[in-house]
């Protein structure tokens, strides 16, 4: 009796500690694309919590006390940065008690420190609108810059979990070649956009109209985060005279009344893009976020 209970006993601990030995690395993701990005590199060795879905605004989030318990499990939080989530992560980090995934740890990851940011502004002014000191945070619409993000994130997750480093990089090296070759193609599927004039709902898009080459004519905002006036709107409409922009796009999440009273009045489409993985139904993971992407741009540009 003694003997099978010490051999139940022993079978627990051996299943117990086999467990600990295979767990996964946790990541917090504050958007979906770095969610998506951890699973494309980690795959089976990292499981993925996605702090919002795609579409939320990544800017306006509670730190709910689920976000926090997540947290608190987590082995690498991997953010945006540049300010996209100053409303809410410094509050899920600070509550979660983890020391782990603190800023300045090998467990935080900021993806905008990755790469060189656009639109930084020369004056702080609050007047000026909801602006972001290091510049415009909303790097995820290049697809060039899901590499050099790619790369710190296999090099972060080999550091926090040494014993699986070969995995990492090789999953790096397999996503980093599917990649380029997706780049290319959409790249020549759409060609026919580049120097296309183009207004925006918010101004989200810097990355996105500089990998096409579209030309950002205007913003339906008169200031960055503040809603559309109609005496804005007007002033736009009347500048489709002498400056006619081609189509007006915005990103999934946001309400589309301000686009489509643009739309109806100066006959132009109004284009709504998934803007991050699951902001359309068919933009499930990263290849079909984009893949979403150029195909509405190309559509609408005809």
């Amino acid at each position: 009796m003694k003997s099978s209970i010490l051999m139940i006993a022993s079978a627990v601990l051996t299943a117990l500690f086999s467990t600990t030995l295979r767990a996964d690395v946790a990541v917090f993701a504050t958007v979906p694309e770095w969610g998506a990005l951890a699973k494309e590199i980690g795959g089976d060795k990292v499981t993925v919590y996605n702090a919002t879905h795609g579409l939320q605004d990544p800017h306006r989030i509670d730190a709910r006390p689920s976000l926090i318990a997540q947290a608190r499990r987590a082995q690498l939080v991997v953010a945006t940065g540049a300010e996209l989530e100053v409303g809410w992560l410094p509050v899920v980090l600070r509550e979660s008690g983890n020391g782990r995934i603190q800023l300045g740890q090998p467990g935080y990851l900021e993806a905008a420190r990755q790469v060189v940011l656009r639109e930084v502004p020369p004056v702080l002014d609050r007047a000026h609108g909801d602006i972001h000191a290091a510049g415009n945070p909303h790097i995820q619409t290049d697809p060039r810059n899901y590499l050099k993000v790619g790369e710190a994130l296999a090099g972060r997750l080999a550091e926090i979990d040494p014993a699986n480093q070969a995995h990492y990089r090789a999953g790096y090296s397999n996503f980093a070649g599917r990649w380029r070759s997706a780049i290319g193609r959409w790249e020549r599927e759409a060609a026919g956009l580049r120097g296309v004039p183009v207004l925006v709902q918010h101004q989200a898009f810097p990355y996105l109209c500089d990998w096409l080459g579209l030309k950002e004519v205007g913003s339906l905002e008169a200031k960055p985060g503040v809603e559309p006036t109609r005496s804005h709107l007007a002033e736009l409409l009347a500048r489709q005279g002498g400056q006619p922009a081609k189509m007006v796009i915005r990103a999934a999440y946001q309400a589309d009344g301000p686009s489509r009273w643009f739309s109806q009045r100066a006959g132009i489409p109004a284009v709504a893009l998934p803007f991050t993985v699951g902001g359309t139904p068919a933009a499930g993971d990263l290849f079909s976020l984009f893949d979403q992407t150029v195909q509405r741009l190309v559509e609408a540009n005809r």
